[in-house]
């Protein structure tokens, strides 16, 4: 899958390990990697896992159409589809199957 981020910033941290260690500890740092490396061997969407550890999940309300992973407990990794226009079923939902690039947005913890 093709990933892109949000911002420079988050892109040059992402980019580095000890940018990633410094920005969010050694624990989430090492998770962060962990995702991103499942999330870039996807061919689509449809294939990161919606289990534990990964648990790909689309979030509700104003996030409406982006997605987010599982870091350490509470964090998210928050991303959306980089599609223009966004691929769609015949219910209106994104069809993650058609999903081969996305947007990092934020590691948050939005509960």
């Amino acid at each position: 899958m093709d990933i892109a981020f949000r911002t420079h910033k988050l892109e040059k941290t992402f980019n580095s390990a000890g940018e990633l260690q410094r920005a969010y500890g050694a624990r989430m740092a090492k998770v962060i990697m962990i995702r991103l490396a499942v999330l870039k061997a996807a061919r689509t969407l449809a294939l990161v896992p919606t289990t534990p550890p990964d648990r790909r999940h689309q979030l509700r309300g104003d996030r409406d159409e982006q997605f987010a992973v599982d870091l350490v407990h509470p964090h998210r990794l928050v991303f959306e589809a980089s599609h223009d226009p966004l691929p769609r079923k015949d219910d209106g939902g994104i069809d993650v199957e058609q999903v081969t690039a996305i947007t990092i947005i934020e590691v948050i913890n939005y509960h």
